[in-house]
């Protein structure tokens, strides 16, 4: 592969998940980050409290995230070779971790209304 573009990576993942679910995930993605910044405008501030619970509830997310890539890609654990596998899984974890945190942020924010950090 001697050229790396941003079409080469759609491409890798829409091969590894198939075509239909990745471009779901994208707009569920899109989706939750338009919510968390209608979140942000409404209430003009980050509650701390909801803040803490999203922050708590980031390792359920990035294990989720890690079981949910293995499960799609019909891997395990024995199938990680080298250093750039565990780099990957690592990634998978932490975006999986904050995709999650966001998500946990915005459900409160809808489901207990505007509330004030006193």
């Amino acid at each position: 592969m001697e050229e790396f573009s941003f079409m080469t990576i759609i491409a890798v993942f829409e091969e590894m998940f198939g075509r239909g679910l990745f471009w779901a995930m994208v707009a569920v993605a899109a989706a939750i980050t338009a919510a968390y910044l209608y979140v942000l405008i409404r209430d003009r501030a980050m509650s701390m409290r909801k803040f803490l619970l999203a922050q708590l509830s980031m390792p359920v997310g990035g294990v989720l995230a890690v079981w949910f890539v293995m499960l799609m890609t019909n891997s395990g654990f024995r199938d990680i070779g080298g250093p750039i596998d565990w780099l990957v899984l690592l990634g998978v974890f932490g975006a999986g971790a904050v995709g999650f945190a966001i998500l946990v942020y915005v459900v409160q924010s809808f489901v207990r209304g505007r509330t004030s950090d006193i």
